[in-house]
């Protein structure tokens, strides 16, 4: 460490600036010269740090730990064992591969998709993955520009209902529940102004307002509708026109992270173009007996 100069802490911990002087023994006259001089040495780590575009990624290296969010009732992409608390799912199976590039543990941390902004204000996580490109969202996080895989925006009805467009769907009669905080909140707004849109907690929440007769639809994602459906809930509808929903990944907007999205912009790009991300899609949809004959044929992710 550089004599006189400050010491910066991790990125992740809250910063502390431990400033040495030369020695003890002499004495300073801060004339405007010398005070100029002090001021660039004391800033000189704090300008190094924002100029290395790896300083986040060293920092994550460093402490062992990649901390990613994982969400309850966000089944197939995240699935938690109630006996064990261990978390699986095709998300998870894509956050612990770029762990293992990193040489780290992926360490979940259990949270909600209405809280995903806070969290990463709050330095409680590192990256996320699975989430859909939200200009809220985008002023306090960093999105990768290559989404790792794109599905589309499905309807869950009550058995035998069907809803073909989404014109149809909008309709003073018809009672929509969302998520709240999430994409399907905004795709009900755009879509459906003139439906009872009703922002619930979580997935779990709505299939109960539809269960329950309560709400006439559910928005989610096609894969997770089709999920919902293998498991004997409600029926599958794909509205036109069809609205495609890239899935992509976001990292906490700070100086010195551009060497982490170039490395998640690498793993995604590999993940697509050598098939691995399909590859881990149609394995977890098998296990799960999730049916795609739904999708056209010309339908890709």
């Amino acid at each position: 460490m550089p004599v006189g100069a400050p010491w910066l802490t991790c990125p992740r911990q809250r910063t502390k600036v431990f400033c040495f002087f030369f020695s003890k023994k002499k004495t300073f006259s801060f004339g405007p010269t010398r005070r100029s001089v002090l001021a660039a040495a004391l800033a000189w780590p704090f300008a190094a740090y924002a100029d290395d575009p790896s300083a986040v990624l060293n920092a994550i290296r460093a402490s062992g730990v990649l901390r990613a969010p994982v969400m309850l009732g966000e089944e197939p992409g995240y699935i938690k064992d109630r006996t064990t608390g261990a978390w699986s799912g095709y998300y998870v199976t894509f956050l612990q591969s770029i762990a293992e590039v990193l040489g780290v543990k992926l360490q979940p941390m259990e949270t909600t998709w209405g809280n995903l902004a806070a969290d990463f204000q709050a330095h409680k996580i590192d990256v996320a993955i699975g989430v859909n490109p939200n200009p809220q969202r985008a002023l306090v996080v960093d999105y990768l520009s290559v989404p790792i895989f794109s599905d589309a925006w499905a309807v869950l009805t009550p058995k035998g209902a069907h809803e073909a467009t989404w014109a149809g769907l909008n309709a003073p009669e018809k009672r929509v529940a969302v998520q709240t905080g999430s994409t399907m909140q905004i795709v009900a707004r755009a879509l459906l102004p003139d439906a009872q849109v009703t922002p619930v907690a979580d997935r779990s929440t709505a299939l109960l307002e539809l269960q329950s007769g309560r709400a006439d639809a559910v928005l989610l994602s096609i894969f997770d509708a089709l999920d919902v459906r293998a498991r004997g809930i409600g029926d599958v509808s794909l509205p036109r026109p069809i609205l495609h929903n890239p899935a992509t990944l976001c990292v906490a907007r700070q100086e010195g992270n551009a060497g982490f999205i170039n490395f998640l912009t690498t793993w995604v790009e590999q993940e697509r173009s050598l098939g691995l991300a399909q590859s881990a899609l149609e394995k977890a949809w098998k296990a799960r007996g999730i049916d795609l004959s739904i999708l056209p044929p010309d339908f890709t992710f």
